[in-house]
């Protein structure tokens, strides 16, 4: 069994979520979303990040985590405040020790979903199938759950290949 947590990085709402992983088996363990203050500076805003996602590593000790690539937008401040907390979702995990894997929302979509092209609707209903008794009440937490799912399914692969499986 292995503890995975996925990250969905964002200034104002980071998603988080722990699932435990044996063989081809999800279970959801935890979810929630970080939240700042927007009336607070940005380096309070990130220390606030850095000390959630540290306390939710201590107490929940997850082997690796996942965290989605940011996609640039039309608004230059709003993209670099993303790269920012995105920063602090990468950081924080590779000084806790753990394996920091990135992966596009396209491929998390396609590893949850089966497509693309999904809408959240469809990610956040696919995470409650794959995840049972998960009651998921935030998208961002959601988001956090696929993610980690993908690397769940990517890391299997990554698994197979290594002990030479033929997949079929």
């Amino acid at each position: 069994m292995i503890r995975l947590m996925g990250i969905d990085p964002g200034l104002r709402f980071m998603g988080w979520g722990i699932v435990d992983v044996e063989g081809n088996r999800l279970r959801h363990v935890a979810d929630g979303v970080l939240a700042t203050q927007s009336g607070d500076d940005v380096p309070r805003r990130l220390c606030d990040l850095h000390e959630g996602l540290m306390r939710l590593i201590q107490q929940y000790g997850p082997a690796e985590a996942a965290v989605e690539e940011t996609y640039v937008n039309r608004n230059g401040s709003s993209t670099l405040k993303l790269g920012y907390a995105r920063g602090v979702a990468l950081l924080v995990p590779a000084l806790a020790g753990l394996s920091v894997h990135e992966y596009g929302a396209m491929a998390v979509k396609r590893a949850v979903v089966g497509t693309g092209a999904a809408t959240k609707e469809q990610v956040s209903m696919m995470v409650r199938r794959l995840l049972p008794g998960a009651e998921v009440r935030r998208a961002d937490a959601s988001d956090a759950l696929a993610i980690a799912i993908c690397h769940a399914h990517h890391r299997a692969s990554a698994r197979h290949v290594a002990a030479g499986v033929r997949m079929a």
